[in-house]
């Protein structure tokens, strides 16, 4: 009898420690970043043509290979690599702002800390459909665009797409892009500007699995 007893206070003394310890265990919360907006298009679908729609597809994820650091220049360029599915982000603090090539109006100058880094020409080893070195680059700064837009987040198109239909993106979210030596007054004005207005940081999410790209604006806790 006296064992039993013993083995019954050993298990009331642990329980009590469990419940101890359970009330007084600090618990710490992580607050997940929030999605403001995801939009996204297929890189099977950007052109009828299957070679331009590929001419395309090859310079939209080039430009992603640009902006997040693996492309520096035209040697650098693997394209079995640049094809493969991906994920690459970059965050703009409050005040930060993006722009999608680097001859940038003045009032946007001082903000900017972020490009693609790329000039969608054929030294930066840019492909052509036969009609535009760089095609598709205009796609992409399209979503990039649409999903800032629908996320509230300053973003600025002077120029539209209206010369021809992307696919997948509502006419209204269609940027013109250009870059060109010496037309500085014509190229900066056809450029994408973002600019994070909120009071966090704003993280821009790039994720391509072999068919779809997707880009997704996501707000810092």
């Amino acid at each position: 009898m006296a064992l039993y007893t013993f083995h019954i206070k050993n298990m009331l003394i642990e329980l009590a420690m469990l419940l101890h310890l359970a009330v007084i265990e600090p618990r710490f919360e992580v607050n997940p970043d929030v999605v403001l907006a995801t939009r996204s298009f297929s890189l099977e679908n950007r052109y009828g043509n299957t070679f331009v729609n590929n001419v395309f597809k090859d310079n939209i994820l080039l430009t992603l290979n640009y902006m997040d650091g693996t492309v520096n220049n035209k040697n650098d360029i693997n394209w079995e690599e640049i094809q493969k599915p991906d994920k690459y982000e970059f965050t703009l603090n409050p005040g930060e702002g993006f722009a999608f090539h680097d001859q940038i109006l003045p009032e946007y100058k001082d903000s900017i800390v972020k490009t693609t880094n790329a000039h969608f020409n054929y030294t930066d080893g840019y492909k052509s459909d036969g009609y535009l070195m760089g095609d598709g680059v205009c796609h992409l700064a399209s979503l990039i665009y649409w999903a800032a837009k629908d996320a509230g987040i300053t973003s600025v198109s002077l120029v539209a797409h209206d010369f021809a239909k992307i696919n997948e993106v509502p006419k209204e979210f269609g940027v013109s892009i250009k870059y060109m030596p010496g037309e500085f007054s014509n190229s900066s004005r056809q450029n994408l500007y973002i600019v994070n207005n909120q009071d966090k940081p704003i993280t821009f999410v790039f994720n391509y699995n072999g068919t779809n790209l997707s880009v997704s604006v996501t707000e810092t806790n």
